[in-house]
């Protein structure tokens, strides 16, 4: 880091829903000297000590390479959650665009790559406790999300053992979620059609209850301060990212009002894999599958090695969610923006 004019710091996927937390708070970080947002369209939002590129990290056109040119760390955000039905798609972005991330990295001679992995790389895990970042990454492999981000795992530990000298930072977050994304992700999830408005408890007659459906979940914010301290500290490695408590049908239930009633894994697999084989519905069922067996994250080393917390509960962040998806909350990038149906 240059203690005279502070740290120059690249995110790829600036716009999405972690970029936009990760570039206002290293924007506002009085040790980052300037920050470069990599997105495929440039936002109408100029925070502080930041300019723009147009870059597809996927392309292979891209100049990753000079982008990357002296800067003191790269954090890599970049993913696509559609289509599902394509998941070669979806490869060529997050898994050969991610390759070339780390290849580019390497040929800048960038110092530091905190990378986007995620709770979906665990392996199955148990729902009763939680693992710490020991646990195997080998993902849940029906579902594409998971297959790509447990791949990328395997190819950093070759980066790592090519590249020595490059401190790797793996972030493995909870589902991360903030008013601003509530409408990008009730079209990436929900579909484009579907009327944020209806996200109204008094709406639900019942409250599915799935056994096995208990997760995490963090503020985007929470996750993306996560990413400034690594980017701070010369920490490597990788770091579970959740806030307390776990996220079942009984919270659901207690917060929204709304009576629970128990529904077999069966009968729940079977209606998503109706609607999205039809595309009524943009989420597949293999991430459904891979939901279910998802493990629970102990978060004590990102509190001993970071000093990171996350400052909102899960209650919280989805309360604030639920807010932005009823209010068709968005923000000034394309990803984004704010819309309540179609």
């Amino acid at each position: 880091m240059n203690s005279a004019t502070g740290s120059r710091v690249v995110v790829t996927g600036a716009t999405g829903n972690v970029g936009t937390s990760v570039v206002r708070l290293l924007s506002e970080d009085p040790e980052v000297g300037s920050v470069l947002g990599l997105a495929r369209r440039l936002p109408d939002w100029s925070p502080p000590k930041t300019d723009w590129a147009a870059v597809d990290v996927a392309s292979e056109r891209a100049d990753l390479v000079g982008h990357f040119s002296g800067a003191d760390a790269v954090v890599h955000l970049a993913w696509a959650f559609q289509p599902t039905h394509d998941p070669a798609t979806t490869w060529r972005t997050n898994v050969l665009g991610s390759l070339r991330v780390f290849e580019a990295a390497a040929t800048a001679g960038v110092p530091a790559l905190v990378h986007a992995s995620s709770v979906g790389a665990y392996s199955p895990g148990p729902k009763d406790r939680a693992v710490d970042e020991s646990w195997p990454t080998h993902g849940w492999p029906d579902a594409a999300y998971c297959r790509e981000k447990a791949y990328l795992e395997r190819a950093l530990d070759i980066f790592e053992r090519d590249h020595p000298g490059i401190r790797v930072v793996r972030m493995r977050p909870a589902f991360l979620f903030k008013r601003a994304s509530a409408s990008e992700q009730r079209r990436i999830f929900g579909g484009r059609f579907l009327p944020g408005p209806l996200a109204r408890p008094e709406l639900l007659p019942f409250l599915p209850d799935v056994p096995g459906l208990r997760a995490q979940v963090l503020h985007t914010d929470d996750a993306a301060n996560a990413y400034r301290l690594a980017v701070r500290s010369d920490v490597r490695g990788a770091f579970n990212l959740a806030a307390d408590p776990p996220v079942d049908a009984d919270l659901l239930g207690e917060m929204l009002g709304t009576r629970r009633v128990r529904l077999p894994r069966s009968a729940a697999r079977s209606a998503i894999a109706a609607a999205w084989g039809l595309h009524l519905l943009p989420a597949s069922p293999h991430l459904f599958d891979a939901v279910l067996r998802l493990p629970l994250l102990d978060c004590t080393r990102a509190r001993a090695e970071l000093g990171w917390r996350p400052e909102r509960t899960a209650t919280e962040v989805l309360q604030e969610f639920l807010q932005g998806l009823q209010e068709g909350a968005g923000a000034q990038t394309e990803p984004l923006r704010g819309r309540k149906a179609g």
